[in-house]
């Protein structure tokens, strides 16, 4: 099965949603819930994203071969990409 995780500061938290596994594919959807700067902002802010991530085995190593994210979980008044005032 893959492991999924973050090389950049804590790894976020995964709540998965749905799951397909095969022995050569599999494919979740999750909330992913966790941190990050956004916009270039100095302020660290949380998130909830909705994520879709499929993984084919490929050499006995799963790799990943689609994510597609967004922040539809988490209205915020600024939109969904807030950008710096500069």
């Amino acid at each position: 099965m893959p492991h999924r995780g973050s090389g950049m500061g804590r790894s976020p938290a995964f709540e998965t949603v749905a799951k397909y596994v095969t022995t050569d594919l599999a494919s979740f959807l999750e909330i992913e819930q966790g941190t990050a700067k956004v916009g270039g902002r100095e302020d660290v802010s949380f998130f909830d994203l909705r994520v879709t991530s499929t993984f084919r085995r490929e050499d006995d190593a799963w790799k990943l071969v689609h994510r597609h994210a967004d922040p539809i979980t988490t209205p915020h008044p600024e939109g969904p990409l807030r950008g710096s005032s500069g």
